[in-house]
């Protein structure tokens, strides 16, 4: 995979909390941890954008199947 390393601001006590989680192990560095949260922001944005199309869709969108085929999906989630 092929990186960017880019500059970011971050409060103070965001940074403890991210070398903390280091710390404990609970991450193996700052950069994984702000790259899973990315990731989950990028799906959450997605499913926001799903929820709008579904909503303007109308009441006559068969959400059955919609609901079977979400629980045979994989989650990718961390």
């Amino acid at each position: 995979m092929v990186t960017t390393q880019i500059a970011v601001r971050l409060a103070d006590h965001t940074v403890e909390e991210l070398d903390r989680l280091v710390a404990q192990g609970l991450a193996p560095s700052r950069a994984s941890v702000i790259e899973r949260a990315l990731a989950r922001e990028f799906r959450r944005l997605i499913a926001e954008q799903d929820a709008a199309i579904l909503a303007a869709s109308g009441p006559d969108v068969e959400m059955d199947s919609l609901a079977q085929y979400a629980s045979r999906a994989e989650l990718d989630v961390d």
